[in-house]
């Protein structure tokens, strides 16, 4: 296992709600052992605040986070670029880790239908975390 913190890019079309939320989660439960970024092609002007009720409710406050333009610089400067129904729009490095997490697009969902997704991004991201960092 490498000494150096693995940096992973979170990154969906709006970097609204399912790339925040993962981001949140990796930031809260990985500490400083992960570096965290999140990124949207085509980010929207604010976060989805049904996202930011749903990760209210389990302790994590995502409201300060802005949604940000993906870079090209941001994938270079990742170990790990997880994206979530971005399609093509994520340009591809050689030795770099590439997922692809299928999620539902919070957007226009009601809490009750945000929160599994919101489950489902805190079990992948426990799990990415025991293979990062043990």
């Amino acid at each position: 296992m490498s000494t150096a913190t693995p940096t992973v890019l979170f990154v969906c079309v709006h970097n609204a709600g399912r790339s925040q939320m993962a981001a949140g989660f990796l930031q809260a439960l990985a500490g400083d052992r992960v570096q965290v970024l999140s990124a949207g092609s085509e980010p929207a002007d604010g976060l989805n605040p049904i996202a930011v009720a749903a990760m209210a409710e389990v302790g994590i406050d995502i409201a300060g986070s802005q949604p940000k333009i993906l870079t090209t610089e941001a994938v270079k400067d990742s170990d790990v670029v997880i994206t979530m129904g971005c399609g093509d729009t994520c340009p591809i490095f050689p030795g770099k880790r590439y997922e692809d997490w299928e999620l539902t697009d919070p957007a226009g969902k009601p809490l009750d239908e945000v929160r599994p997704i919101r489950d489902d991004i805190k079990a992948r991201v426990e799990a990415l975390i025991a293979e990062l960092v043990g």
